[in-house]
């Protein structure tokens, strides 16, 4: 049984997670627009043209100004006071749980600990993750002269609801949860060993240095694990029903193999430099954010 300190704890976490979380998504959304549109660039037929991170930016900015970059950013915010504060919280119980008495666990028990923590944490946050992504594909139409899906994120909630059902808020979870699994075995397991590392061999002390350094590490080890369930999830969860019932994609396998087969393999890693760009000063940003926090608060180090 938890004691009244474990619980207000716990308590303190949540709230400096969703804070930290918060500055973090703020920050380094635009990257995140970015990275959605090159994954989701060479679905259709038209969009043949190759193009880059840079290109799409500079697109959005020219034709529909440099807020448009932030175009899905409340949903975006919406998510993470759910998805990073379980991830967070949960990962740090459940390694208390397996530690040993000699210590932390190993790296193969952090990773597997990570991915738990994270896959709970996105089935419950995946309604607004899939708002988020059909706002942020919303501005290819309005580059296109159409108009957008929906006006904001609580007509995106109900019209979805509307044409695809309640589950329908539930559509790519199963992606989903595969790239948290991934995305978070990468990021909480090496942020956590790597701080070790950095610490027990002296190259810098408990400090932003050993933080930054750590967050750099964990955020090239998510990218290159999670990216192609990243490019899966996105496109499974941009693509809407038409009037005969029709999809593009049947399951996560069938948008896996389609994408292969017109785009080939590479088309699994678009994204992977916007990706990595935005999940180092994410991760920089938030650790260091909440690592700062947690002292300020008079809880350990993470």
């Amino acid at each position: 049984m938890k004691s009244g300190n474990q619980v207000d704890n716990t308590h303190t976490k949540i709230l400096l997670t969703s804070l930290s979380a918060m500055v973090a998504e703020s920050t380094t959304f635009p990257i995140d627009l970015i990275k959605t549109r090159l994954q989701l660039h060479g679905e259709s037929l038209s969009s043949t043209r190759p193009t880059g991170a840079f290109q799409i930016g500079l697109d959005i900015i020219r034709q529909q100004g440099p807020l448009c970059l932030y175009k899905g950013l409340s949903p975006a915010i919406l998510r993470h006071l759910f998805y990073t504060p379980i991830r967070i919280v949960g990962y740090e119980h459940l390694r208390s749980v397996i530690s040993s008495d000699n210590g932390s666990p190993s790296i193969i028990g952090k990773a597997v600990v990570g991915g738990i923590s994270g896959s709970m944490a996105q089935v419950i946050a995946s309604p607004a993750d899939l708002v988020k992504v059909r706002m942020q594909a919303d501005s290819q139409m309005m580059r296109k002269g159409l108009q957008p899906r929906y006006s904001g994120p609580i007509d995106a909630f109900n019209k979805i609801i509307k044409a695809e059902g309640f589950q329908g808020l539930w559509k790519g979870v199963f992606p989903n949860i595969q790239r948290a699994f991934l995305v978070n075995m990468g990021e909480l397991a090496c942020y956590d060993h790597a701080k070790q590392f950095v610490i027990k061999s002296k190259i810098a002390e408990d400090n932003v240095y050993a933080h930054t350094l750590a967050s750099i590490m964990s955020g090239l080890a998510a990218t290159s694990l999670s990216c192609p369930a990243d490019v899966v999830k996105t496109r499974m969860m941009n693509q809407t029903a038409k009037k005969e019932g029709n999809v593009l994609y049947r399951s996560s396998y069938d948008c896996l193999v389609k994408t292969v087969k017109v785009e080939g393999i590479r088309a699994l890693w678009k994204g992977f430099f916007p990706t990595w760009a935005r999940l180092g000063p994410w991760q920089f940003v938030f650790w260091v954010s909440y690592e700062k926090f947690r002292k300020l608060a008079g809880l350990s180090s993470f």
